[in-house]
Formats: C-alpha cells, structure tokens, sequence
C-alpha cells in the first residue's frame, strides 16, 4: 500500500437497528478519512451518531438486529464484514480505543499490570517477564508516578486521571497505527483533562499514531486536533481544517454551537446564543435537512438532504450560498469570534 495513502478510509458507513417501530438509523451515510499520524476531532451533540461510528469501525457493534453497510478500509483491508478471528488480529495491535469511562473499560479484579500484560501477549509472542517490562516502560511514558508499584495496583487504588492514563497505556502497548477516543476527558476535572489532552499530543508524537478523537467540547477540538468532523443527526454536516472550521464555519450548526461559547473578547453577553429545539429522534427524522426544523435560515430548497460540498478541503452540507454565509452567521450570533 502506497505510503501517502490514507491510514484509515470510511465510505458511506450506514448504521441502523431493527425495532418493534421498524428499521431506525442511526448513522446514515458517513465517509471520511484519516491520515497517518493526523488527530481528527469529531464533534456534535448527543445522539448525533459519532460514537456509533467508532465502534462500527471497531467491528463493536454485535447486536443481532444491527444492520452495517458500507465500507470501514484500514491499510487497504476491508474491517466491515470481517472474520472474528482477523478482526482481533486487528483490534488492539493496529487500532487501539480509549474508552470515556475508564473504570468500566478496566476489569476490577485484575491488576492494571496483568491487564497491559494480557493485551500485549495476545498481540505478541513475548514472555511474560518482558511483558511485564513493557508494561511498566508504558506506565511511565503516560506520566503515571512510581510506575513499578503502579503496576501491581487494582483499579479502584487509582484516581479518575490516573486510570485513564492506565487506559491509555493499554491502548498504547502495542503501538497501534490508530488510536480511537471516544470522549476520553469527559469524566475529569479540568486539570486532569489538560494533562491527558497534552499526553495524547506528546504521544501522538513519540508513537507516531494517528487519532480519531470524539467529544462534545470545541475547546478540546481546538486544543489537539488537525482536522473537524462536525455531526448532526447521524450523518457529517461539516468536514474541514481546524483553523478553516474555527475561523469560518460554514453550517448553521456549526455557528450554534460556536455561538454557545463565551466570547473571550469584546463586551460580555447577557445571554449565551443557544441552538432552537432538539435534535430529532433517530425514528422521527424530518424530510430533507435533518436540522431544518432548528434552522433559522431554513427555506425551500431544504425540503431535500443536502450532500457534503465546497472546496480547499472545507466542505459542507447546506443549500445556502457560500459567499453569503458568513454575513448569514452574523445576523445570527451578532459576533464573529476571533
């Protein structure tokens, strides 16, 4: 496979589950990619499809009235369909996940020690002295102090911060080429979640893995990412730089969400801009524009589902017109943020 292929390759990725209501969607249509050592930020609301997303591409998703379709390429293979047995092969030694709630992702009877040592002997045929080396090398590079101790620790003897950087340490053993975050600070004070945001950086750096990084949170997108997926309602409704997307969105939600944020400049608001509504129900989905209904510049045309558009690399799904948009955006937060 060429080197300046894309690491990870998503096409039309289509999530959707069986219901006694009928066939609900969860993520509709979905194509991106990622490049080698890139950190893609994915953000949106809750229910909006982004961790749906990463656990298809984990091949997680193994309800029996799930219904997957598209295409999930990793290095050229093809994950979507994939044998258990190849499948494993893949998970944890190529592609590794930091899930949100370290507590739940870690077996509480089990030492976090045995833990990274288990996951690198499945991957690698090492003994379990060296193993066990590794594992406390790994300990040390997420920052964890007194690895040596750490490591014959249970889970529970160990703070929020400090198990997630056990998590991520784990995710790490076996230098995987893509590491898969799925709201891994959401749980930690705002301290602890600088440190981690700061340590996936630096060791984006040191292990050279790319990193899709899901959240809620623009100022984390804007702390460590390359490149913004903004989602709604199960599908990409902007795709595009990080400084292209923060200094001119180009979907109305994208401006609700910005507008949501407190100015760091200029006369202090008396109320934050917020979004009209609620995002629809995956079995209620409106006709055309999923987030025409909350969209103040909702107008005819909108009456079908737009289709990602736009050059340079920023794209978006909306009808408006593009040399129009940021006037558009400023009738409607009253600022343009800096």
């Amino acid at each position: 496979m060429p080197t300046d292929a894309p690491l990870l390759v998503v096409e039309n990725l289509c999530i959707s589950f069986r219901t006694e209501g009928g066939v609900v969607p969860a993520v509709s249509g979905v194509s991106f990619s990622v490049e080698r050592r890139e950190i893609v930020g994915v953000v949106g609301e809750s229910g909006s499809g982004k961790s749906q997303t990463l656990l298809a591409i984990m091949g997680l998703i193994n309800s029996p009235n799930a219904v997957v379709s598209g295409s999930v390429r990793f290095l050229g293979q093809e994950l979507l369909g994939l044998k258990r047995r190849a499948l494993d092969a893949v998970r944890g030694r190529q592609i590794a996940m930091i899930f949100q709630d370290p507590m739940t992702a870690l077996t509480p009877v089990h030492t976090i020690g045995d833990q990274i040592i288990e996951q690198i002997r499945a991957h690698e045929n090492v003994s379990r002295t060296a193993a066990r080396k590794r594992a406390v090398e790994l300990l040390d590079a997420v920052g964890l102090p007194s690895p040596e101790s750490a490591v014959d620790r249970y889970p529970h003897q160990f703070s929020g911060g400090m198990r997630q950087r056990a998590v991520i340490a784990m995710a790490l053993s076996c230098n995987p080429a893509l590491l898969i975050a799925d709201e891994p600070t959401t749980a930690l004070d705002v301290t602890v979640q600088a440190q981690i945001l700061e340590l996936i950086g630096r060791l984006r750096d040191a292990f050279g893995s790319a990193v899709i990084l899901v959240t809620h949170d623009l100022g984390v997108v804007a702390e460590v990412a390359d490149r913004v997926l903004v989602m709604y309602a199960g599908r990409v409704v902007e795709e595009g730089g990080k400084g292209q997307l923060f200094r001119e969105p180009l979907h109305p939600y994208a401006w609700g969400l910005f507008a949501s944020i407190p100015p760091m400049r200029g006369p202090r608001p008396a109320r934050l801009t917020a979004i009209p509504g609620s995002p629809p129900k995956p079995s209620q989905m409106p006709q055309g524009c999923a987030f025409g209904p909350r969209c103040t510049f909702r107008h005819e045309a909108c009456v079908a589902q737009p289709s990602l558009g736009g050059a340079g690399g920023h794209r978006s799904a909306c009808f408006l017109p593009q040399d129009s948009r940021q006037d558009l955006r400023r009738t409607l937060t009253g600022r343009i943020p800096a």
